[in-house]
């Protein structure tokens, strides 16, 4: 296993990232899934000159991407999007991409639940043929129930995934788990060699040793399933606005370089545009904490 991260909880240069998670010991990052929004022959460079791979993408489901939608042509512009990670995962040499399905923080249905199952499953298969022969494996990853209505369980997933073909995963995410799993670690082992991505964060999403989750328990049972593959921070720390903030210097004062849809992405989880010293801090701790349970 390797320490790995998301970069759409800041809004930032990727360089800023790497140089950042360079420092601290992270070996690859996945990368936001808006193929406009990074070039692959300059991303591809960045990485080069420090030294960390792309492990993969995860898709920012917003707006009208939603593979369960009931108009066909939202449907068809939905799976031509996840098709665009694709390529830009492939373009950059990474190994995976990260799929919800359904738009994220939509939680009304469109469909009946056949309807909408075989819609994603139809869409699914259809990125499946084209990640096939790009050599991207896809991971299917369940949110919570305040977030998405349609998959929320890791056995949900996993029975997603298996709908799609046989070497289609899944990736977990320990935040969504502490909400819907009964039981984090035996949902891990059903899930099995069908990981294909873990991301990580606190039950309060701040970083891995900020909250209470027993991380040399989580990766004993990472190891007991042979996991090889990334420990991804996706933390997304809740902003404290009241005068007991132990975090004065929590937001960001002079915000440069954000569209209006990466901010509202950003607030819709819960958050807000944090200070660069303050999301320094955050992966600093998850470095601390993990990395030595993992080398």
């Amino acid at each position: 296993m390797h320490l790995s991260t998301h970069n759409w909880m800041r809004a930032e240069p990727l360089e800023v990232t790497l140089k950042r998670i360079k420092h601290l010991g992270f070996e690859s990052i996945e990368i936001s899934g808006e193929p406009t929004q990074y070039e692959s022959k300059t991303s591809r460079a960045l990485l080069k000159q420090y030294g960390i791979r792309c492990w993969g993408a995860v898709t920012l489901t917003l707006g009208q991407r939603n593979l369960a939608a009931a108009d066909p042509k939202q449907r068809a512009d939905s799976v031509a999007y996840v098709k665009s990670v694709v390529t830009m995962v492939k373009e950059l040499e990474g190994h995976e991409i990260t799929i919800v399905p359904a738009t994220v923080g939509k939680i009304v249905a469109d469909g009946t639940p056949e309807d909408e199952w075989r819609w994603v499953v139809d869409g699914l298969r259809e990125v499946h043929d084209y990640a096939t022969k790009c050599g991207v494996r896809m991971a299917i990853e369940p949110l919570n129930r305040f977030e998405t209505y349609f998959v929320n369980r890791g056995d949900q997933a996993l029975a997603l995934a298996n709908a799609v073909g046989k070497d289609c995963g899944v990736c977990l995410d320990m935040f969504h788990m502490n909400i819907e799993e009964k039981d984090l670690h035996a949902t891990i082992r059903a899930v099995g060699s069908k990981l294909v991505d873990f991301h990580v964060a606190e039950n309060n999403r701040l970083a891995p040793g900020m909250g209470r989750f027993d991380w040399a328990a989580v990766v004993k049972t990472l190891n007991e399933i042979g996991y090889q593959g990334a420990l991804t921070l996706e933390v997304v720390a809740p902003v404290d606005r009241t005068p007991v903030s132990p975090w004065p210097n929590q937001v960001e004062k002079n915000p440069v370089d954000i569209s209006p849809e990466q901010l509202k992405f950003i607030q819709d989880h819960g958050s807000s545009l944090l200070s660069e010293s303050f999301y320094t801090m955050l992966y600093e701790t998850s470095a601390k904490t993990l990395l030595p349970l993992i080398r």
